[in-house]
């Protein structure tokens, strides 16, 4: 997709640096104002972890991957309501594109725990939603282009969000994010903690049509 025209150039005055092509990390907190409605939550949270843990590398994570399928719909309405939120506003599709929940899991780090670097495979969009979270928590998202930038291997004087590799993004309990699947991200081992980090994954994928029959690159999901 094409965006608008950028400004021209300016004939005189201060250069300008231009940052061309972002990658949107969607950020959003969920307020539970009901007392009620946040202890019978909470609750089954602690029944699904009860249900079975698995070993993840660095972490564990429920061996119920499919959450969403049948418990906590609250919850699943508010991070639907803004998958379509993020689809309307970034996206911003020309097709009727249905987007929906795959898989959803529940992630829980004991101290000293992590996650290591990775990405989403099959999967458009995905998000986390933090159940619970520790002192100067915070993921960290990975610029796709660093290789090309450091095709020469040099080193920045100073780091800026333009030449910055990484970026650590500061999260609280309650906070929804969004980003697309292929962004890298990870967690590092956090020696401030003291309590159990609890979060919850999800992946999603679209039905619709893609492409033109005319062009012979038309795909069809139902």
């Amino acid at each position: 997709m094409k965006q608008e025209l950028q400004q021209p150039i300016k004939p005189e005055g201060m250069p300008e640096i231009r940052c061309m092509f972002p990658v949107p990390v969607y950020a959003t907190n969920r307020d539970l104002v009901v007392e009620k409605e946040n202890e019978k939550e909470k609750k089954e949270i602690e029944d699904i972890i009860k249900e079975g843990m698995r070993e993840n590398i660095l972490n564990l994570q429920t061996v119920n991957s499919r959450i969403f399928d049948t418990k906590l719909h609250n919850l699943k309405e508010f991070c639907e309501q803004h998958i379509k939120i993020f689809v309307k506003e970034i996206i911003n599709p020309k097709e009727d594109l249905d987007f929906y929940i795959t898989q959803s899991w529940i992630n829980l780090s004991k101290p000293g725990h992590s996650h290591p670097k990775h990405f989403h495979n099959n999967s458009i969009l995905s998000g986390i939603y933090y159940i619970a979270t520790v002192e100067d928590d915070g993921v960290c998202f990975y610029d796709p282009n660093v290789k090309l930038k450091h095709f020469l291997n040099f080193e920045s004087k100073e780091v800026i969000p333009i030449n910055m590799s990484e970026s650590l993004m500061s999260i609280n309990t309650r906070d929804l994010l969004i980003f697309p699947s292929w962004l890298e991200h990870s967690v590092e081992p956090n020696p401030k903690a003291t309590t159990n980090r609890i979060s919850l994954s999800f992946n999603t994928f679209t039905k619709g049509t893609f492409g033109n029959h005319l062009n012979l690159n038309e795909l069809i999901l139902s």
